[in-house]
Parts: C-alpha cells; sequence; structure tokens
C-alpha cells in the first residue's frame, strides 16, 4: 500500500506567524496560521484537514460497506467536525461530530444503522482516532 505525504512550513512566532500546507498530490494546499486555527481567520487549520480526512475515508467505507451488504448507494453526503480544546497546558482534538446523509434503495433503516455504526470506527482514519478522540455519529437514510 502506498504512503502518502503532505508537507508543512512555517515562519516566525507562534501568534505572529504564518505556514502552508500542501499535499504531495497537489489537490490540498493553503496558508495556515494562529488566527485560521484558533479564531475565525481566513485559512486553513489541521483541524479541518482531520476533519476532511475522517469525512472522505467515512464516506467511502459507508459505501463499501453498503455495497457488500448488496445495497449500492446512489449518494454518500458525509460533513465532519473536529473540536479542538484546551487539555491541561496544551490543546486536544478531544470530538470529531459526524453527520451523514445516505441514499441507498432497499434497504431498512435498522440494517443502515447497524452497518453505518459498524464503519464510523473501521475507517482507517478512524483506526488512528480510536481511542483518543470521541466519534460521535449521526446517519440518515434519504
Amino acid at each position: 500500500m502506498p504512503t502518502r505525504r503532505a508537507s508543512a512550513a512555517w515562519e516566525g512566532g507562534l501568534k505572529g506567524g504564518k505556514g502552508t500546507i500542501k499535499t504531495e498530490s497537489g489537490a490540498a494546499a493553503g496558508a495556515y496560521g494562529f488566527g485560521s486555527r484558533f479564531e475565525n481567520a481566513p485559512g486553513t487549520n489541521p483541524e479541518e484537514l482531520l476533519a476532511a480526512a475522517y469525512a472522505s475515508c467515512f464516506a467511502m467505507a459507508l459505501s463499501g460497506a453498503l455495497e457488500r451488504a448488496g445495497k449500492t448507494a446512489k449518494n454518500v453526503k458525509v460533513d465532519a467536525g473536529a473540536t479542538v480544546e484546551k487539555v491541561g497546558e496544551g490543546f486536544k482534538v478531544t470530538k470529531m461530530q459526524v453527520t451523514a446523509q445516505v441514499s441507498a434503495p432497499g434497504i431498512s433503516q435498522d440494517e443502515f444503522q447497524k452497518i453505518a455504526m459498524a464503519t464510523k470506527d473501521g475507517c482507517p482514519i478512524a483506526g488512528a482516532l480510536k481511542g483518543n478522540v470521541e466519534i460521535t455519529l449521526d446517519a440518515k437514510l434519504a
């Protein structure tokens, strides 16, 4: 399996500095700083990148799990939010709140919920977070 890479650079002090991130594929790149991470300034931040990683991983994994159950999804829309909080002397990502809206004909609500909940902890990004970050899921069948 491949190793995926990204890079980050930072110039200056914590509050006045600035940084950039870039993925090896070039599909994602952007600026980040103290303001975009802890306030509402423009730019990206590690937490939204983590949320994007979980959302995309979960969407693919849920689609695959539904397919294995014989229920091909028409579409899967996932939103994720990573919460960073002050814990002790530092900061920590404490929660990943996930919502999923899925259109999958021919599946019961009970079967869908069972598959969605099993997938919540089963995708590779969830495995990296498991035991360290609380992951909540609100999955709805359209």
